[in-house]
């Protein structure tokens, strides 16, 4: 058909434009077998939101690279292409850290897109306590033992972050004896705490330590920096005089594996009213 212009050819058929927002789900991801099981979560947040088409997206370069998943780029690009205009980007992240601003700073790139960002586990102080009652479950009883919350860290001395690492730490203090706090990276610092638990190995002969890690999966730093052979958390302690050193675990499909975040249930529902909560925002903007 001819225009007015004198051009011959055909109207340009443009993807129909979705109304509902889509939900995607930002994971920094894991290549290790502590990724059993997250299905089932990634089922729960499914029969949750059912009503929205849910995609995921993978924060590590290395994972996406190494595993042939999709980054967030992608995935935002792609809903760009299937027609949506709006989406919220849940992360799986658990404290507000360098990978969080990036993501958001990530999203912000995308003007065609209506984007609301989720906020982490552990955004507020409140969320704070709430984990903590969750995982108190899961600590040695009191004169029976140490527990130690492995967090991740940031090797960064300036990262905002910071302040909820430290924060917790004092939290943690405050609301239960025998329970610490350290980072992988950064603060609270693991060697202040070891200094600390061998000045207080002179007064207390307690057998027991248990390591207990704040991370959404139990992968490389628990396999390796907490609980491996050589200069771990765990061969650290023994050496220390701590004769028993363990960790949460959970039996699925007849393995045992350690306990990342992701295996309680009500963590689970913790990051579906970030959710929730994402898309009752979206409401309004």
């Amino acid at each position: 058909m001819m225009d007015k212009y004198g051009y011959i050819g055909r109207k340009m058929r443009l993807p129909s434009l979705e109304e509902r927002p889509a939900i995607v789900i930002a994971a920094f991801g894991t290549s290790t077998r502590a990724g059993a099981g997250i299905e089932k979560f990634n089922q729960r947040l499914q029969e949750r939101f059912s009503e929205y088409e849910l995609f995921q997206a993978y924060t590590s370069d290395i994972i996406r690279k190494k595993m042939n998943l999709p980054g967030l780029r992608e995935t935002l690009s792609s809903l760009e292409s299937r027609g949506y205009r709006k989406a919220v980007v849940q992360p799986l992240h658990i404290f507000p850290g360098t990978e969080y601003t990036q993501l958001v700073e990530t999203c912000a790139s995308f003007p065609g897109l209506r984007i609301i960002v989720g906020e982490t586990l552990m955004h507020r102080w409140q969320f704070v306590k709430q984990v903590l009652a969750i995982i108190e479950s899961d600590f040695l009883p009191d004169k029976q033992g140490i527990n130690i919350l492995a967090l991740h860290g940031s090797p960064l001395a300036a990262e905002p972050v910071n302040t909820l690492y430290l924060g917790l730490e004092q939290m943690v203090r405050g609301l239960y004896p025998d329970v610490f706090a350290a980072s992988v990276e950064g603060v609270p610092d693991v060697d202040a705490l070891f200094a600390r638990l061998s000045r207080m190995r002179q007064g207390v002969s307690y057998a027991r330590a248990r390591i207990i890690p704040v991370m959404f999966t139990a992968g490389l730093h628990v396999m390796d920096d907490l609980m491996g052979e050589d200069e771990s958390w765990r061969a650290r302690l023994e050496t220390m005089g701590f004769s028993q050193v363990d960790m949460p675990a959970v039996e699925h499909q007849g393995q045992e594996y350690y306990k990342g975040l992701y295996w309680y249930p009500e963590v689970c529902d913790m990051f579906a009213e970030r959710l929730k909560r994402a898309l009752e925002l979206m409401k309004y903007y």
